[in-house]
């Protein structure tokens, strides 16, 4: 029995160890694509930031290709993650959901600007690379259509004098030219771009927002 257990944590820690290295490995993708562009990365690049050696980023990975759909894949799952937890956290009415979802797009965990660096280094391949362009846009149209659900209760509720489908498109490119606005750091503060996102939601939807908040029911 006692052999048995040794084997199964043993296991276990070859299995961290794998995912740690695979995670190490696409931070520093996510901090090379930040501080040199998609072009200029480079594996070697990568397995430097990582403190680890080349040898180590073909095991896992096998190729500079792999790792950076590995990279775009992870960033998407956790935008979504984020995203879709704060959409449930926030409770039954669609005010409430939707300035959730808004918030998270400014939250101090996923905006910032190594990773918005690393999100446009993505975009700007993506038209070119097929499976780059399913994965951003399978995570934008997730967002999209939830965004514009909200928008749709949010009419049904106060009679506002909107279609919804092209206003959540409209809110929606609102929302990525802000993270644009702070990748390029031309002075616009993450709190700056949360406070036009409020000001966005109160002067739109004056029966359900303030620029502080939801109104209560």
């Amino acid at each position: 029995m006692a052999e048995a257990e040794e084997a199964v944590q043993a296991a276990r820690g070859r299995k961290a160890s794998r995912e740690t290295r695979r995670q190490q490995l696409i931070e520093a993708t996510i901090d090379s694509l930040a501080k040199r562009g998609y072009a200029d990365t480079t594996l070697a690049d990568i397995a430097t930031g990582a403190g680890l050696s080349r040898g180590i980023v073909n095991f896992h990975f096998e190729s500079k290709d792999n790792l950076l759909i590995a990279t775009l894949q992870y960033m998407a799952d956790e935008y979504v993650d984020h995203w879709k937890g704060a959409y449930r956290r926030a409770g039954a009415r669609a005010a409430d959901r939707l300035w959730a979802v808004v918030a998270a797009d400014f939250d101090r965990r996923l905006c910032t600007r190594r990773k918005l660096a690393a999100w446009c280094a993505f975009w700007g391949e993506a038209k070119s690379r097929p499976t780059y362009q399913a994965l951003c846009g399978a995570r934008d149209d997730a967002y999209q259509a939830t965004v514009e659900a909200l928008l749709a209760e949010l009419k049904a509720e106060a009679g506002y004098d909107y279609a919804a489908a092209p206003l959540a498109l409209a809110l929606c490119a609102m929302l990525e030219g802000l993270w644009f606005r702070l990748m390029m750091g031309d002075g616009v503060t993450r709190e700056d771009a949360h406070a036009a996102a409020r000001t966005l939601l109160a002067t739109t939807f004056p029966r359900h927002f303030t620029a502080e908040g939801p109104r209560m029911a």
